[in-house]
């Protein structure tokens, strides 16, 4: 893996996870509405500013029009799931672990939608690194429903609107750099849950400072970075690879977890993080050409070299 794809597939996978920290460090001072509200009104008007005094730069209304329907989906759609079946009492590895199933998912339909070849060494990373998310969160798995049936969808619906938001960035017809996109999806998300948060009485934030402290948080971690290396991961990556990464975000979560509250994980946990890494090792590898049958099909190997008389 070169150099830049390694740093772009770890900062997807610490960013990302960085998400949950900073939901739990959130949703201890307010709702979870509350904080999803602010956290998109600091970035956006944060990411906005800083775009408009740096890029200066005129985008077309089809590009505006695309990326606001990827930011809709990729951020109110998979977070406001997530959230929402959180505060019904869906155990959170339960929902992470269906959201794990993106990479499931994005293998199955990436040949048919984007034409990535998904080989037989990749679906295989995929199933264990699956097995390796249920290792991880086998502790909330085992605790049995907590909330309304219909719940569990939530973290279905929330799956399913990045992938679509995947697949729709590889397929839009002006696509733009994640720095100019992820402004945009930051202006729609913070509406989205601004309508959400006054909806429910829940816009005003708390006075105390542990909020802002996760506001600040999930703005420069799990929005600018999370996404930001999402978006970057997906156009070096393509979907599958980029999906892949995902399953080692509930075992590098873990890990932020024991740093910050002392949450030490079983020996179950530690096996699956192994798991984990083995099948996204399996499914991100890339399969190196074979040299001998690049020269089976090379003309030039049967053609005759001039011998070069001695001198």
């Amino acid at each position: 893996m070169p150099v830049s794809a390694a740093v772009t597939a770890i900062g997807l996978v610490v960013m990302w996870s960085s998400g949950f920290i900073g939901a739990e460090l959130g949703t201890r001072e307010a709702a979870a509405d509350t904080l999803l509200m602010w956290r998109f009104l600091a970035a956006a008007a944060v990411l906005s500013g800083a775009w408009a005094l740096l890029r200066r730069r005129r985008l077309r209304p089809r590009a505006i029009a695309e990326q606001a329907v990827i930011g809709a989906l990729s951020q109110g759609g998979y977070l406001g799931g997530i959230v929402w079946s959180v505060g019904l009492g869906v155990p959170s590895g339960t929902a992470a672990l269906i959201a794990a199933l993106q990479p499931l998912a994005a293998g199955a339909l990436a040949g048919r939608l984007l034409g990535e070849t998904v080989s037989p060494r990749q679906w295989a990373g995929l199933a264990i690194g699956l097995g390796g998310v249920a290792l991880v969160v086998q502790g909330d798995l085992s605790a049995g429903p907590t909330a309304p049936a219909w719940a569990y969808g939530l973290p279905f619906a929330a799956m399913a609107a990045l992938l679509a938001a995947s697949f729709l960035e590889r397929k839009v017809r002006a696509p733009l750099d994640p720095v100019d996109a992820i402004p945009l999806h930051c202006l729609v998300s913070a509406v989205l849950f601004t309508g959400v948060a006054v909806a429910g009485g829940h816009a005003a934030p708390p006075a105390g400072g542990g909020f802002w402290v996760a506001v600040v948080w999930t703005v420069l971690l799990s929005t600018v970075g999370g996404y930001g290396f999402y978006w970057l991961s997906l156009r070096r990556n393509g979907v599958t690879r980029t999906s892949a990464l995902i399953y080692l975000t509930p075992p590098t979560t873990l890990v932020w977890a024991y740093a910050m509250f002392g949450d030490a994980p079983g020996w179950t946990a530690l096996a699956g993080m192994a798991v984990c890494v083995i099948g996204v090792t399996a499914a991100t590898a890339r399969r190196r050409p074979d040299r001998s049958a690049q020269l089976a099909k090379d003309p030039v190997r049967d053609r005759a070299v001039p011998r070069v008389p001695a001198e």
